[in-house]
C-alpha cells in the first residue's frame, strides 16, 4: 500500500548537532549506531565517528555504497547488489545476500531478526530474511526513500526529492505517514539511524557531513 502525505503530520525538524565535513570524504551513504560510535559508508570504506569528540576513530576496508545497519554484534552494509554482514573489530566480511532493489538500494535497518531495505526511486522499503533474503512484505511511500531505521516499535526513513528532505514515522502494515520532520531547504538526508533515545543520526549526501536531529518521543508527543 502506498503511503499518503498529510500536511497535519509536519513539524520542523531540530539539527542539534553536526559531525564533519572530514578530510577526503565528500559523500556520506548509509549511517547506524553500534551503542558507541557513528558508523557511516563513505563508498570504499566504513568509518566511525566517536559522538562526544566528533573524530573519525575507526576506517574498515569494506565497500560501502548505500545503506548500513547494526544488529547489536555485526555490521550489514549494502555493497552494489549485495547486503554484507561484516565483522566490526576486523572488517572481515562473513557473509552476504541479495538486496532486494539489486543494486537500486538505498537505506538499511536491522529490527527483531530482519533487515529494512530502502529503494530508492521505487519508493519503497522492503522487509527482508536476514539469512536467504527473501522479501518478506513492502511498503510503498510518495517520496524517494533514503535511509530507514526501527526504534522503540516505530519504523522511521527518510525522503529525498527536489532538494527537499523529511524523516518520516509510518505505519509499517500499511505505509500511512504518522509524523513528519521537515528538514531545512538545501539540507538532504541520505542515511538514517535513531540512538535509541532522543536523537536520529543523519547522513548529509554529498555535504560530507553527519547530523543528529531530535527525535519526537512519547513525552512529546503528548
Amino acid at each position: 500500500m502506498k503511503t499518503t502525505t498529510n500536511p497535519k503530520t509536519a513539524k520542523r525538524a531540530e539539527i542539534v548537532r553536526e559531525y564533519g565535513p572530514f578530510p577526503g570524504i565528500d559523500h556520506v551513504h548509509g549511517v547506524t549506531w553500534d551503542g558507541r560510535n557513528i558508523w557511516f559508508a563513505r563508498g570504499e570504506k566504513l568509518a566511525a565517528i566517536d559522538p562526544a569528540s566528533g573524530e573519525l576513530v575507526r576506517q574498515l576496508d569494506v565497500a560501502a555504497d548505500a545503506g548500513t545497519a547494526f544488529d547489536g554484534k555485526h555490521l550489514w552494509q549494502i555493497a552494489e547488489d549485495r547486503i554484507q554482514k561484516v565483522d566490526p573489530k576486523t572488517g572481515r566480511v562473513l557473509g552476504s545476500i541479495p538486496a532486494p532493489a539489486q543494486g537500486r538500494d538505498s537505506g538499511l535497518t536491522w529490527a527483531e531478526g530482519t533487515l529494512w531495505v530502502g529503494e530508492y526511486r521505487a519508493r519503497k522499503i522492503h522487509q527482508i530474511d536476514a539469512e536467504t533474503g527473501a522479501i518478506l512484505k513492502t511498503i510503498e511511500s510518495d517520496r524517494f526513500v533514503t535511509g530507514v531505521s526501527w526504534v522503540d516499535g516505530e519504523l522511521w526513513h527518510a525522503t529525498m526529492e527536489a532538494e527537499r528532505s523529511e524523516i518520516r514515522r509510518v505505519d509499517p502494515e500499511n505505509g500511512e505517514v504518522l509524523e513528519r520532520l521537515e528538514m531545512p531547504a538545501g539540507i538532504t538526508v541520505s542515511g538514517l539511524e535513531a540512538d535509541g533515545k532522543d536523537l536520529f543520526f543523519c547522513g548529509g549526501a554529498t555535504s560530507g557531513r553527519v547530523r543528529a536531529v531530535r527525535r519526537p518521543t512519547a513525552r512529546t508527543q503528548r
